[in-house]
């Protein structure tokens, strides 16, 4: 795909870790969502839904650092794209840049 060509290779492993498509993330859109010990090793490991810090806070440990397997379970396709446009902000450019060139779809989300 030239959109992964596109990121320095130093990152190239950040598009192997993501699904084949956005509609593959059927993580929960409500309720609690715990952690296991691989993704949230300190901090908060419980997060409320139904609160944006908490979801926004979930997103960014599940994004930098979950593999296929935790992005497919814990990130949900409707959350992700309704709360882009501050994720985008909060995660670090190469991995910004790997979801929004393998998932174009996340464009207009980031320019709302």
């Amino acid at each position: 795909m030239s959109g992964e060509m596109s990121l320095h290779p130093r990152w190239s492993h950040l598009a192997d870790r993501l699904p084949p498509s956005l509609e593959d993330l059927h993580g929960p859109a409500t309720g609690v969502v715990r952690l296991p010990q691989h993704l949230a090793w300190s901090g908060l490991t419980e997060f409320d839904l139904g609160d944006e810090q908490l979801v926004i806070g979930l997103y960014r440990i599940v994004l930098n650092n979950g593999q296929r397997e935790d992005l497919v379970t814990y990130l949900n396709t409707g959350l992700l794209r309704d709360h882009w446009p501050l994720l985008r902000r909060v995660i670090g450019k190469p991995l910004r840049s790997c979801w929004e060139q393998h998932f174009p779809q996340l464009a207009p989300a980031a320019a709302a």
